[in-house]
């Protein structure tokens, strides 16, 4: 008998990336290279969620700063609160 077992992942936590700014190949780069537990990839000059890696953030704002304002949003499934940089 062989045992199936399901991957949960973003049972925590989700990331919202607005539209146009997962398009800046610049800010690609930049997410992939500040995230301390890989949830973002440059995907050839485009943000990439990696979800599985997702339940690692550890709430750290280092996307969010390296962010424009209001583009990248970290949302606590859990509570209900999210984590932005507010925008103006």
């Amino acid at each position: 008998m062989v045992a199936a077992v399901e991957e949960l992942h973003a049972v925590f936590i989700e990331v919202d990336v607005d539209e146009a700014a997962a398009r800046d190949p610049e800010l690609a780069a930049k997410l992939e290279e500040v995230c301390p537990v890989d949830i973002f990839r440059d995907a050839e000059g485009r943000v990439a969620i990696v979800v599985e890696n997702l339940d690692e953030c550890v709430l750290c704002r280092l996307c969010i700063d390296a962010a424009p304002p209001g583009t990248v949003v970290v949302r606590k499934l859990y509570d209900g609160t999210e984590l932005r940089r507010p925008t103006g």
